[in-house]
C-alpha cells in the first residue's frame, strides 16, 4: 500500500512545473546549457559529498563479514561495479521498483561476505572509488624491490626508515590481497588490475610467503585488529552494528551454487549471482524499522557448510579456518610471481634463517648501523656449515620465516628443491642445501608427516646420477644427527652409480668414428637411448615389463619458450582478460602461460614413471631418456659494463663427457639485446674466467668514500684495489671468490689480469673442472633449457631447445627479442643504453639457470 508523501532530508516540497527560462536567438542551446551546466568534477564532488555525509541515499547495504555495518548508497553509483549491476539491473527481487519505499528510508539490504579475505577498509576503498574519491594509496618504498636493491631496502638497510603520509592508506601486502578480492568479488576490474600489479611488484622477503599462501587457497589468514578498521578518511560512513551472534535463517542454501574454492570468473558473473540466495531475514526483523518491507539477504556460501549442517547455517563466519578461495587465473598469477621468487632468492634466505636457528645474530649493528656497512654481501656457499657469519653482511632486524616451519609446507620445500629452475650451483649443492633445510625444521621437532615427504625429496628430486664418486660415497656415509640415519637411501645412492656407469660405457665403449667432424653422421650424434611412448608402453605390456613402470624418465622436449610471472596486461585490465585462459589468448601474446598450483606454478619437473609416460601421450611422438638431465646454476655480474659484443663467461662445468659453460653478450643495435648462450667448450683451449662479483674490503671501501667527501672531484670505484685475502668470502652461487684483476684481452672475450687495478665486469680465475672420462665425438646431440630470473626475482623466462648439434667450440643461445633487457641491467642512460659502470651490489647480478641432456 502506497503511503503518504513525505519529503525525506535534501529534497525539495516544490513538485510544481519549472519554469525555463527563454534563450535569446544569440544563445544557442548548447551554449546556454555549457555555460549554466555543472562540471562533470562538479558532479563528482556532489556524489562523493553524498556519500561521506550518507545523504538521499536510496539503497542501504548492511554488511556482515568479518565486520558489521550499514552504509547508505545510491544505486546509480554502485552499478558501475558488475556485482551490484547484475543485482540491481538483472532480474532480481532487488531490482524491482523503490521509488516511494526510497522516499520513507533507503531501501535495506544485507550483504553476507564468507570470504574472509574480504576486509572493512578494503570494502569501503572500492566504495569510495566507485564515487570516484576515497584516500591515498601509499606504499612504502622500503618494502618495493628495485633492480638495484632487489631484496628491498628493507631487508638490505634495516637501519632506514619511511612513514606513510598523513592521510593516505598504508598499503601493505595483507591490505593489496583483501583489496584484490574485494575488487574481484565486486567485479571493479580497474581496482582489480591495479592491486594485482602492486602484488606483482611488492613480492619480497616479507611478502612471498604471504602472497603465496594467498594464491593456494589459504587467504589473508586469521582475522586481526586492523581487519576491522575503517579506511582513513572514510571513518564515518558506516554505522557499525553489533556483530551477529546466529547466522541462522539468513540465506536458503543453493547447493548449485558457487563454492568460494571457485574462481570468482566473471566471465560467469551471471550465473554466480543468479545462485546468490535471497531471502527474508528473521533476525533482522528485529533491528530495521517497522516500516520497512524492503529488506533482502544476499550471501555466497561454501558448499562444505551445506554439507556439514543440515540447515547450512552452523558455521560462523568469523571462523573459516578450512575454508578455501581461489581467484583463478588471478590466483595462479600470484602464485607464479612468489614461486619465482622462491626459486632465485630462496638459497639467499636460508643462509639468515641458519644464522637465526643457531642464535648467533649480532647485535645493534643490524638496526643502527646496517645503512653504513659497505662491504658487499656474500650469500650461501655450497656447505653451510662453513658459512663465515660476517659474510652475510648487515642482518635485517627481522629475518623472514621462509624454509623454517611456519613458512613453506612440505609439500612445498619438495617442490622447490626438486626443481629445475632453483637456483643452486650443481647438484651436490642441491643435496647440501635440502640436508640443511631438513635439519633446520627437526631442530624443531620431527614430524612423522614431515619424515615421509623429506624421504621422497632426498629420493627423486635430486640426481644423484649425475654426481661425481667421491660425491657418491660421500652421502652414502651422510648420517642425520637428528635421526641417526642417512638421508638417501642405500640404494639410491647404488642405482646411481650403476645409472652413471652405464653413460659412461655408452660414450667410451663406442668405436671411434671416420665421419670428419664438419659433418658427423646422425647416428654418430646420438646415443640412442631415447624410446618413443610407444616403445615403453610396448614394453610395460609384456610379461617382463612389470618392473619398468616404476623406472623414471625425462622427456626430450621440442623448442618453446615462456614466461613464468609475466605482467603483461595486467594493467587496465577487464575482468575478463585478467580471468582469460592461455588458449584464448592472441599469438600475439603466445608466450603468457598459465600455470596452477598442480603444477607448483610451472616449477615441478619432467620426471615421469615410465606408466605414466605411456599413458599422457596419447599420439605417441614424445622421446623418453632413463638418464636426468644435468642441471646448473650461473651467475653474471656487471653485465652492463661489458663492451659490444664481448663476452663474458659462467664457471665452466663437465658433463658426460664434455665441458659446458654459459657466456652473455649485449648487443647495441637498436637498444640494447641481452643475448645468453651454452657453449661446448674445448678441452685443449684455455678455460675462460668467470665471471665474479666485484670486491672490496669493507675497511678500504670506507676510506675511499671518506676521502671522495673531502675532494674536489670524485674518485673512480674502479680505481680501487681488491681485496687482498678473499679466500673466505663465496659467491651466491657457492663458488670461492678469489682475488682477480681484469682488463679485456680481446675483442671477444673479458679476460682476467694479475694487475692491481680492476676493471669491470670482474673474473675470476679459470678453473678447470675434473674430467672422469672425455666422450670423443666431435659432435653431440643435446637438448637444453636456458631459465633467467628477473633482477628482483618475480618472473622467469625460459628457453628450451630440442636437440641441436653441440660440436666442439659451438654455442646455441637467444638474444633479447625474448628477453627483456631492463629487468636484468640497469638501463637509464642515454638512447636507453646503460648507465655509466660502476660495481653493483652483490645481490645485483643475472641469474641463469640450466638443464642439458644428451640423447
Amino acid at each position: 500500500m502506497r503511503g503518504p508523501s513525505t519529503i525525506s532530508q535534501g529534497e525539495s516540497d516544490d513538485t510544481s512545473p519549472r519554469r525555463v527560462p527563454r534563450l535569446s536567438s544569440s544563445h544557442s542551446s548548447s551554449s546556454y546549457m555549457l555555460s549554466s551546466s555543472p562540471s562533470s568534477a562538479d558532479i563528482q564532488a556532489h556524489l562523493y559529498s553524498s556519500f561521506l555525509e550518507r545523504k538521499t541515499a536510496d539503497v542501504a547495504l548492511r554488511v556482515r563479514g568479518t565486520w558489521e555495518a550499514v552504509y547508505k548508497l545510491h544505486r546509480v553509483v554502485l552499478i558501475q561495479a558488475g556485482f551490484f549491476r547484475s543485482l540491481f539491473t538483472g532480474g532480481f527481487v532487488e531490482s524491482a521498483d523503490r521509488t516511494s519505499s526510497s522516499r520513507r528510508h533507503p531501501h535495506l539490504i544485507e550483504i553476507v561476505f564468507d570470504d574472509t579475505n574480504i576486509t572493512r577498509a578494503a570494502f569501503e576503498l572500492c566504495i569510495a572509488r566507485l564515487y570516484g574519491g576515497g584516500p591515498a594509496t601509499h606504499i612504502l618504498p622500503s618494502t618495493l624491490p628495485t633492480s638495484t636493491q632487489p631484496l628491498t631496502s628493507q631487508f638490505s638497510m634495516p637501519a632506514l626508515r619511511d612513514e606513510t603520509p598523513a592521510g593516505q592508506q598504508p598499503v601493505t601486502p595483507r591490505f593489496l590481497l583483501s583489496l584484490l578480492a574485494t575488487a574481484i568479488y565486486l567485479s571493479i576490474p580497474s581496482l582489480a588490475s591495479q592491486a594485482l600489479s602492486s602484488i606483482v611488484r611488492s613480492v619480497g622477503p616479507y611478502s612471498v610467503i604471504p602472497y603465496l599462501d594467498f594464491a593456494i587457497g589459504k587467504g589473508i589468514g586469521p582475522l586481526r585488529e586492523e581487519d576491522l578498521e575503517a579506511a582513513v578518511g572514510l571513518e564515518h560512513v558506516a554505522e557499525p552494528i553489533e556483530p551477529s551472534v546466529s547466522h541462522t535463517g539468513f540465506h536458503t542454501p543453493s547447493p548449485a551454487g558457487p563454492s568460494g574454492s571457485q574462481a570468482k570468473d566473471t566471465s560467469s558473473l551471471t550465473q554466480a549471482l543468479e545462485s546468490l540466495s535471497v531471502s527474508n531475514d528473521p533476525a533482522a526483523e528485529r533491528d530495521r524499522s517497522p516500516h520497512d518491507n524492503d529488506y533482502f539477504v544476499v550471501k555466497k556460501e561454501d558448499p562444505a557448510e551445506i554439507s556439514s549442517s543440515e540447515d547450512g547455517c552452523s558455521s560462523d563466519h568469523h571462523h573459516a579456518p578450512e575454508m578455501h578461495f581461489h581467484y583463478g587465473a588471478v590466483s595462479d598469477k600470484i602464485g607464479e610471481v612468489a614461486t619465482c621468487w622462491l626459486a632465485r632468492w630462496g638459497i639467499d634466505m636460508l643462509a639468515y634463517e641458519q644464522v637465526v636457528a643457531k642464535g648467533s645474530k649480532r647485535p645493534a649493528e643490524s638496526s643502527a648501523f646496517a645503512g653504513h656497512s659497505h662491504a658487499r654481501r656474500s650469500t650461501l656457499p655450497s656447505s653451510w656449515d662453513h658459512a663465515p657469519i660476517a659474510a652475510l653482511g648487515p642482518m635485517p632486524s627481522v629475518i623472514p620465516v621462509i624454509w623454517r616451519r611456519g613458512g613453506l609446507s612440505a609439500k612445498w620445500v619438495r617442490a622447490l628443491m626438486s626443481s629445475d629452475s632453483l637456483f643452486v650451483r650443481g647438484e651436490r649443492e642441491r643435496y647440501d642445501m635440502a640436508k640443511a633445510i631438513v635439519e633446520l625444521r627437526r631442530s624443531e621437532g620431527v614430524l612423522e608427516e614431515e619424515e615421509i615427504v623429506w624421504k621422497t625429496m632426498f629420493t627423486e628430486g635430486i640426481y644423484y646420477q649425475n654426481m661425481t664418486l667421491e660425491d657418491l660415497v660421500y652421502i652414502s656415509q651422510d648420517i642425520s644427527p637428528t635421526t641417526g640415519q642417512l638421508y638417501t637411501p642405500l640404494h639410491v645412492i647404488q642405482s646411481a652409480h650403476w645409472s652413471y656407469s652405464l653413460l659412461q660405457h655408452q660414450l667410451t665403449g663406442r668405436p671411434s668414428t671416420t665421419s670428419p667432424p664438419s659433418s658427423p653422421s646422425t647416428k654418430d650424434k646420438e646415443l640412442g637411448l631415447a624410446v618413443s611412448s610407444a616403445e615403453l608402453s610396448n614394453l610395460i605390456s609384456s610379461p617382463s615389463g612389470e618392473s619398468e613402470k616404476s623406472k623414471p624418465y625425462w622427456p626430450v622436449p621440442s623448442d618453446s619458450s615462456s614466461r613464468i610471472g609475466d605482467s603483461t596486461g595486467i594493467e587496465g585490465a577487464s575482468m575478463d582478460e585478467l580471468f582469460e585462459l592461455p588458449s584464448a589468448i592472441g599469438s600475439k601474446r603466445a608466450m603468457r602461460t598459465s600455470h596452477s598450483e598442480e603444477t607448483f606454478f610451472g616449477l615441478k619437473t619432467d620426471r615421469r614413471l615410465a606408466s605414466a609416460c605411456a599413458a599422457s601421450d596419447a599420439a605417441t611422438k614424445t622421446r623418453w631418456l632413463p638418464h636426468p638431465p644435468f642441471r646448473f646454476a650461473v651467475e653474471f655480474w656487471d653485465v652492463e659494463a661489458l663492451r659490444e659484443k664481448s663476452r663474458l663467461h659462467s664457471h665452466t662445468i663437465w658433463y658426460a663427457g664434455s665441458l659446458f659453460n654459459v657466456y652473455v653478450q649485449l648487443v647495441r643495435k637498436k637498444g640494447i639485446q641481452l643475448g645468453v648462450y651454452l657453449h661446448r667448450q674445448s678441452s685443449i683451449d684455455p678455460i675462460p674466467p668467470p665471471s665474479m662479483p666485484f670486491m672490496y674490503r669493507a675497511d678500504r671501501m670506507e676510506k675511499e668514500r671518506e676521502e671522495a667527501r673531502h675532494a674536489r672531484s670524485p674518485s673512480s670505484p674502479s680505481s680501487a684495489r681488491p681485496s687482498s685475502s678473499p679466500s673466505n668470502q663465496y659467491s651466491s652461487s657457492g663458488l670461492p671468490i678469489v682475488q682477480r684483476s681484469t682488463t679485456p684481452t680481446s675483442s671477444h672475450s673479458v679476460g682476467h689480469s694479475p694487475s692491481q687495478g680492476q676493471t669491470l665486469p670482474a673474473t675470476g680465475t679459470p678453473i678447470m673442472p675434473a674430467q672422469p672420462y672425455r666422450d670423443p665425438r666431435p659432435a653431440v646431440s643435446a637438448y637444453f633449457t636456458i631459465s633467467c630470473a628477473s633482477a628482483t626475482g618475480n618472473s622467469l623466462t625460459k628457453f628450451t631447445s630440442a636437440p641441436d648439434v653441440f660440436s666442439v667450440s659451438q654455442s646455441w643461445g637467444w638474444k633479447s627479442s625474448s628477453l627483456r633487457t631492463e629487468e636484468y641491467l640497469e638501463v637509464g642512460g642515454k638512447d636507453g643504453l646503460p648507465v655509466s659502470p660502476i660495481p653493483a651490489e652483490k645481490e645485483v647480478s643475472l641469474r641463469v639457470t640450466v638443464v642439458l641432456g644428451l640423447i
